[in-house]
């Protein structure tokens, strides 16, 4: 069937997590017969599988109408309803894409414990439990067991084979079902999965992805009362202006439940009594757990994923690390958080990356749907490559053996006086300290988007960072016009030296592209708003107070220069000829992060008003206190 790029985004709706703006997600319908093709040629039963202590989760099953032949069971395990109800309510599309359906399988999806129609308690991240020392005890893993060792014994013209695959929470679910994997699963992939929610979505180095955490929770994170088919209702906002809500109507972090939650969401009052990383976010980790993987793994995730860029990357890394034998592959394409599924990855708010084929056209057509169908149908193999990775600056798709791949050179950054940014240590000789500094005020953070919105804009990760570079509250370093390209590859570590008045402060570095003005004759760009832009490539943010321990935190002292140093996140992006590369650092970013109150405080979720203080905070950028980032430059025949 011919992909048709055209009708790509019309389609049907489905409920997955990792898309917090709405919870009800579009995924593609490429036709719009497809989903009369599926009511013509799939059955479509209901069924409540008894797990091993007795709870009933509601599961339905879509099998082909031809029983001629046996089919591979495809798994989805998910939080957000297995929609619609009732044996003769169809969903309009089956499977990770469309051409699952009419490749056909028996699909299965389950409500899991404790939410819609399934029976028991729902917990967040459920911890897995590594030594169960009774036959009752559950976790996702033995959850999925479960359901499997039923569906193999009881749905009907099944060829003794599994997937699963699940995209943001479901994607937690699939990795899960890795864990003490039942011998019949064959083949899993997780897609912008959740793989620690210290690190994943709402939480970054310690701090609180506030405008990302709201609105979901304020539904998702309600206790169910009863078996339903419906959710909560959603909290609705009387403008679309998300920075004037959260710092005036919100304020501190401790009016959320006086004003808006009310103490109705359990995992909310959890964050509040957890501030740091003890038990109940450790056990909450599965990458401890990832060892011994059986089945085949397929882990996919996009460059732009604002919500579980970690457990993608994190979950790849850590079988590769623990199963190395294990035939473990990763997909990184120029996509938003599930964008795969949903859209075609042309472009992503002004970057354009090409569209012959699509982005996502490539991943459907010559990697998802080949994997699944060689280890489940045993299948002619196609060539793919351990890493797929789309390279954000030329735009197009690079293949590695390993990822990151091995053939890289490590260089450094420097931060260096009047603003510039150097591949070369600085050697002049100074007779003081130099250093940069800025007042930090919470009441007048810096924007984390120029987008009007009450939820975390899809666009933040890649947009033109101009309309901060005038703040002075935001530090900008720049080189002069690279002439050679710059290929920037896999993690990057940053190394800070700062210092502050004030007992705490958060510490934001950006990583970006500038493109060259409008009078250079390097680069000729259609959309004349391109001329000049400041591409941000990739950012992060850092609680100083966990720059020793996470677990442990501790007050910054006054006018003291420290050390601080954590990583920003995998890319794949070549700084082409005529562009220049920028590294800011600003300490406010809202309402994407929550606002530091800067008085050391030993719980931020519960600082008051008085709390907020202003600060002058300084960036260090002389020996033997030369702030910096590191960087692996891909070296290319």
């Amino acid at each position: 069937m011919k992909y048709n790029t055209t009708n790509f985004l019309k389609g049907f709706i489905v409920c997955c997590f990792g898309f917090m703006n709405s919870l009800l997600i579009a995924q593609p319908k490429i036709n719009h017969p497809d989903a009369q093709f599926i009511l013509n040629n799939y059955n479509k039963a209901e069924y409540k599988i008894e797990m091993r202590d007795g709870v009933k989760l509601f599961t339905t099953v879509y099998s082909p109408k031809d029983t001629s032949i046996k089919y591979p069971i495809l798994l989805n395990r998910t939080p957000y309803r297995v929609w619609p109800y009732g044996e003769q309510e169809y969903k309009e599309n089956l499977g990770p894409s469309i051409y699952f359906a009419y490749d056909k399988y028996i699909f299965v999806y389950q409500d899991v414990r404790g939410k819609f129609m399934s029976e028991g308690t729902y917990e967040n991240m459920r911890p897995y439990i590594p030594d169960k020392t009774d036959s009752t005890q559950t976790d996702e893993s033995s959850d999925a067991f479960d359901t499997i060792d039923w569906l193999i014994k009881n749905i009907k013209n099944n060829n003794g084979k599994v997937g699963i695959w699940g995209i943001s929470y479901p994607g937690f679910y699939a990795a899960m079902a890795l864990i003490d994997a039942h011998p019949a699963l064959k083949v899993v992939s997780p897609q912008a999965p959740i793989a620690d929610w210290f690190w994943d979505d709402f939480h970054h180095n310690g701090a609180l992805f506030l405008a990302h955490m709201f609105d979901f929770m304020y539904v998702f994170g309600k206790e169910r009362k009863e078996l339903t088919t419906k959710w909560d209702d959603r909290f609705v906002h009387t403008s679309d202006n998300g920075f004037q809500f959260y710092l005036n109507e919100i304020g501190p972090l401790s009016n959320i439940n006086e004003k808006f939650y009310f103490n109705k969401v359990p995992f909310w009052d959890s964050i509040i009594e957890h501030p740091d990383y003890d038990y109940f976010w450790q056990q909450r980790n599965i990458l401890p757990y990832l060892k011994n993987i059986k089945p085949a793994v397929l882990v996919v995730g996009g460059l732009y994923d604002a919500e579980d860029l970690y457990g993608e990357i994190n979950i790849y890394k850590t079988i590769e690390k623990n199963t190395p034998d294990n035939h473990n592959y990763f997909v990184f394409g120029p996509w938003i958080h599930g964008g795969w599924a949903r859209t075609d990855g042309n472009s992503l708010g002004k970057i354009a990356f090409g569209n012959s084929p699509s982005p996502s056209e490539y991943y459907l057509n010559n990697i998802e749907l080949p994997f699944f169908k060689y280890y489940l149908k045993g299948y002619k193999k196609v060539n793919i490559s351990e890493a797929s990775v789309f390279d954000t600056g030329l735009k197009k798709w690079e293949l590695f053996s390993s990822w990151p791949p091995q053939n890289v050179q490590f260089k450094t950054l420097y931060l260096n006086n009047n603003k510039a940014l150097q591949f070369d240590k600085p050697t002049a000789k100074v007779d003081k300290i130099l250093y940069d500094e800025f007042i930090s005020d919470p009441a007048n953070p810096v924007p984390g988007s120029r987008y009007e919105s009450n939820r975390m804009p899809k666009e933040y990760m890649i947009e033109d960072q101009r309309f901060v570079s005038d703040r002075t509250d935001v530090l900008s370093y720049e080189t002069s016009i690279i002439n050679n390209n710059i290929t920037i590859i896999g993690d990057i570590e940053v190394e800070l030296y700062v210092s502050t008045t004030a007992g705490d402060a958060d510490w934001i570095v950006k990583l970006i592209d500038v493109y060259p003005d409008k009078e250079s004759e390097e680069e000729v760009f259609s959309d004349t708003s391109l001329y000049g832009f400041e591409q941000m490539i990739r950012s992060e943010i850092f609680r100083g107070r966990y720059r020793n321990s996470f677990e442990k935190p501790m007050p910054f002292d006054a006018n003291k220069i420290t050390r601080i140093s954590f990583k920003l996140l995998d890319v794949l992006h070549t700084f082409k000829p005529g562009h220049r590369i920028m590294v800011q650092v600003q300490s406010t970013w809202f309402p994407l992060a929550d606002r530091n109150p800067q008085k050391y405080v030993d719980n931020i979720y519960k600082a008051k008003d008085e709390d907020f203080t202003k600060a002058i905070h300084r960036v260090y950028l002389s020996s033997p206190y030369q702030s910096n980032i590191k960087v692996r430059i891909l070296e290319k025949d």
